[in-house]
Formats: structure tokens, sequence, C-alpha cells
């Protein structure tokens, strides 16, 4: 059954080969288990129900994966677009978690229909490569950022940002916290960060994962040793799991389909679903062919013969996710893990989706990993995205220059879609007043949307 559903042999592969590459590529993305429900919680979002939600749009997604496109390719609510979802539209522009989801929601409509056509491809391909790969380095250094934040290694001061101490973070945020709470804290995310720096290094399997599992085990001894003393009045919480409701799951009441549709169609909520489906896409499309290009599934003209079938999951993911109530689903690079230990079919996909459906009664453990732990996990995941910039020409200003305000202007405004914003407007303006636009053929699309940053700016 599983060599005539799966093709195995006609892609080279068997079922051991297939199930281990599934358990490698769940160990390498687990870490969102416990990193998603943190950032979405800042929110206002219960954490527990985002667990859930999370682990039940990682398993619909990867599931639908295997059925549509037969591919080894693992889905879950991505980071940077849930970053963008509680910093940018949430804290940030001050709109409800509820409004937020409704834009998910809708960008998975749209992306359900633009999979069912080409347009997605096309839309991909009129943006130029440079602003693509900036894209993905500047939400990068948005991630570390926060990352960063999390872990109040980065704290407010005189200088607006500066390294943490005790009394600025006090003075940041009016409240008398000591080494026992903060500062261990914080001292345990650097450890954090130098662990998963060393298990990257030596190429660990799952190191993101162990990273923070490893940094959780540090603080745990020092609450044990009296190091870490819990302070739930100033937001330091015990460690330690609570097993007093058992193994149960998380309840979705809180969140599930509580979208707002009052509002959506103002400009600003154009702007947020545009933000929501610019960054997806290339996200979404950009990790398929890279890590296709990896397994060698791309035909002799550099095209995935099965691209229809993934990207409607993907879109089917983000849609049903919105309505369980977390960020856009979207395909992990992390699958390259799998596909390096020889996956190649939707058995590997089937295999990380049924992990994703068992960790659902491991709650009490993720939900008590704390946001020092996790924090290491999004300064590398930092590093990871941030390594598109050798992917930038540098050597042509016309191009180096929109991809550097893009890239700049995510972490300094604390805002993905200003990034993308102002990338988009600097590219067509500067090759425009430099005669350079006619040579580069720059699409109609560019200039579109060129214009329609220009009149948020003006009007918003």
């Amino acid at each position: 059954m599983l060599e005539k559903f799966f093709k195995l042999s006609e892609n080279h592969t068997d079922a051991k080969t297939e199930i281990l590459a599934g358990i490698t590529t769940f160990m390498t993305m687990a870490y969102i288990l416990a990193v998603n429900p943190s950032i979405m919680a800042a929110t206002g979002m219960d954490s527990g129900a985002v667990f859930t939600a999370t682990a039940l749009a990682a398993f619909i997604g990867t599931l639908l994966m295997a059925i549509f496109a037969n591919y080894p390719f693992a889905l879950a609510p991505g980071m940077g677009l849930n970053a963008y979802f509680a910093y940018t539209v949430v804290i940030g522009m001050g709109y409800t978690w509820q409004y937020a989801l409704t834009a998910v929601f809708a960008e998975g409509i749209i992306f359900i229909l633009l999979s069912l056509t080409n347009v997605r491809e096309a839309i991909f391909n009129a943006i130029p490569m440079n602003l693509k790969s900036a894209v993905s380095v500047g939400i990068g250094l948005f991630i570390a950022f926060v990352g960063l934040q999390n872990a109040h290694i980065v704290v407010g001061g005189s200088t607006l940002l500066q390294l943490f101490s005790v009394d600025a973070y006090n003075k940041a945020n009016g409240v008398e916290a000591s080494f026992n709470n903060v500062g261990i804290t914080v001292i345990l995310a650097l450890a954090g960060i130098i662990i998963t720096g060393i298990l990257v290094v030596k190429n660990i399997k799952g190191n993101i994962l162990w990273g923070i599992l490893s940094t959780w085990g540090l603080g745990i001894i020092c609450q044990f040793a009296g190091l870490y003393v819990p302070n739930a009045d100033l937001g330091f919480y015990s460690l330690l799991p609570d097993f007093s409701k058992g193994l149960s799951i998380p309840s979705l009441t809180p969140i599930f389909g509580k979208l707002q549709f009052k509002g959506i169609f103002s400009v600003d909520f154009i702007v947020i679903l545009f933000a929501f489906l610019f960054v997806d896409l290339f996200d979404t499309i950009g990790t398929l062919v890279g890590v296709s290009a990896k397994a060698d599934m791309l035909d002799e003209k550099g095209k995935l013969p099965h691209i229809k079938g993934a990207l409607l999951a993907d879109a089917v993911a983000t849609t049903v996710g919105a309505i369980l109530g977390t960020s856009t689903t979207t395909t992990f690079v992390e699958s390259a893990s799998g596909v390096s230990e020889g996956g190649r079919t939707g058995l590997t996909a089937v295999t990380t989706a049924i992990l994703f459906g068992l960790s659902l009664f491991l709650s009490p453990i993720f939900l008590a990993i704390p946001s020092f732990a996790t924090a290491p996990a999004l300064v590398i995941v930092g590093l990871y995205m941030l390594s598109n910039v050798t992917n930038i020409n540098f050597t042509d200003m016309s191009e180096a220059i929109p991809a550097y305000v893009c890239i700049i202007a995510m972490p300094f405004f604390y805002s993905i879609s200003e990034g993308i914003s102002m990338g988009v407007i600097a590219y067509v303006v500067l090759n425009l007043i430099t005669g350079e636009a006619k040579d580069k053929k720059i699409s109609a699309l560019m200039y579109v949307l060129a214009i329609l940053f220009i009149l948020k700016y003006i009007f918003l």
C-alpha cells in the first residue's frame, strides 16, 4: 500500500528511510511548539490554546503536503510571520489578534485561488531576486532582535537600547526585579545561544530543539539550587511542568474561529493582508525550490513538477490554521534536514505529521518552557535567514541600496511590512530616476506596488 500511494521505488527510497527522515524533520522543527505560543501570547492570546492550534496546523498542513503533492516537506506556523502578526500588527499597529487572524484567513483564501492558477508563480517571478533575498535577511534581523528582547539581553536605556543590567531593566519596566529572577535568566539565555551555536556547528540533528531543552534544563537546575526564584508578579514563573491536569490537550475554545470581519475593507487591512501575502509567497516558493534542489527533485528546466499541489497544501493549511487560531502556516526550510536523510516522498511528511499529532499530549512540557529558553532559537533562526545576504548583488548599487533599505527598515522600525514597503519604493524610484528601469524591465506589478505603498504613507 505504501509503495502504491507514495511511489517509493520510483523515487529511489524505501519505507525505513522515509520514516527516519520524517522523525529527523520533526526533531529540527519541533521548537515551533514552544516558540509560537510564546510569541503569540504577547498579543494576549491563550498560550495553551495557541499550542494546540500550532500542533494541529502543523499536523493538517504536513498531511496535506503528502496528499496533494507526495513531497517530503513539513508545514507549521512560520517564523517571521508569527513575529509580524504579534509585534507589528497587534502590538505595533494596535489591532486585535482577532483582526490579525482575519487577515491571515483572507490571505489563505486568496492563496487558494492563486494556487489553483499560475498567478502565484507569476507574482513570485515579478519581484527582483535581490529584493526577495533582502526580505529574508531583514526578517532574520527582526527575529533575532525579538529574541534578544524576549531574553532581556537588550533593554531600554539612555541610549534608546542597551545591554542588560538589572537597573536598566527596572527603569525601563518600572519594576523591582533582581538577579534571582531577571538577572539569572539573561545569563541562561546567553548560555543557551552558545549551546545552540555549538550544536549547530557540530551539525547535531534537532540542534535548535536540543538548545531550547538544554537551556530550560539549566534553568530548572538553577531553580532547585535557589539561583532562580519564581516571581509571578514580575512575570517569572516556575520552570517545572504542571502535570496536575495530566496529559490533557489544552482547549482551543479561547481562540478557535475568533475572526473579526469588521473593518476588513480599510486600507490598513489591505496593507496587513499584503504583507502576509508577500512574505508567505516568497518564503514558501523559495523554500520549496531550495529544498527541492537539494533533493534533486527539480526537472531539467529547474522547475518543481508538482509545485501547484504543494502551494495548494500551503494555502489550505494557512486558511485552516487561521480558523484554529494561529498565524500563517507555511512550508519549513527545516524540511531540508529530512531530505538530507533520504526523504523523497509524502511518507516522510506523514511521519512528521503523526509526530506533531502525538505532541498534542505533551502540552505541559512545551508550555513550561520559558521565553529565555526559546530566545536562543529566535537568534539562531535569524542567522539562518540572514545567510541569504550572500545572494544579494552588492556590486550594482541600484540593486544594493533598495535591498539595504528593506533590510534595515525591518528591525529599526520594528515592522516587516515597513521593510517590504520601503524596499519596493526604493527599488522603483531609484531605478526610474537613474534610468536603470528600462534595462532591467521592471514588472508592471512593481510599479503598482510602489504607487500603493507611496499612497499609504501619504494618506495613513
